[in-house]
């Protein structure tokens, strides 16, 4: 998992996932979190979100629910680790499972445990109130220079993903010198989300952003 093959192919699995496991963050979270020797590079847009978003979670991620298990138990089926050693392409070579196989069934307790988390969020959902308080904000992210990948920033940013938060239409404004900087619309439920907690995870994305600022700010 230190590796950059290992931090890749976590990056891969998170690209469509909020979590290891499940809705809601989790003692998977906490297993493979662990494993990381820092938070990834910010190329890896979709294992930095999910570091840094675990990371706030520090201190409550003994009362995370689940049970940890061997980190080769989570994650996409039939990846081999091959980072600690020569590559190669015997099948007899000793191979670990980087995060487990299709082979392997699901415990009864996993089983029970994802079906009480979804329990859990779906009785969530019902109990949300009919009005929920909303802001359309706009945003603007400054790149550091004419050569800053705009496309990847913009991938970046909308990798971020939270209950409450919807990206709309972006677009890129130029400010001189051949600079653009990147605007995006969203929309966040105030109950659960605000401006700073977004600011701190945009801007983890430091090799592209250089600053954030609110340049709009409307109640729905």
């Amino acid at each position: 998992m230190k590796s950059p093959a290992g931090l890749q192919v976590l990056n891969d699995y998170l690209a469509d996932k909020s979590y290891m496991e499940g809705c809601v963050p989790s003692q998977a979270d906490v297993a493979v979190f662990e494993a990381i020797s820092g938070p990834p590079p910010a190329d890896l847009c979709h294992a930095l979100h999910w570091y840094n978003h675990i990371k706030s979670y520090e201190k409550e991620k003994a009362s995370l629910p689940g049970v940890k298990k061997a980190l080769g138990k989570y994650g996409p089926a039939n990846v081999e680790d091959t980072t600690e050693r020569g590559a190669t392409d015997s099948k007899d070579d000793g191979g670990i499972d980087l995060f487990g196989s299709e082979e392997e069934e699901e415990s009864e307790e996993a089983k029970s445990l994802r079906e009480e988390r979804l329990a859990q969020y779906e009785s969530k959902k019902a109990k949300k109130s009919a009005l929920v308080s909303k802001s359309s904000t706009l945003l603007d992210m400054k790149p550091w220079d004419d050569e800053t990948d705009m496309a990847k920033l913009e991938e970046c940013v909308r990798s971020i993903q939270a209950d409450g938060l919807v990206w709309g239409s972006s677009k890129l404004v130029p400010v001189g010198y051949g600079i653009k900087k990147f605007q995006i619309q969203c929309v966040v439920e105030d109950d659960k989300l605000g401006t700073d907690m977004l600011e701190s995870q945009i801007t983890a994305f430091d090799k592209y952003v250089q600053s954030m600022d609110v340049a709009a700010f409307n109640k729905i």
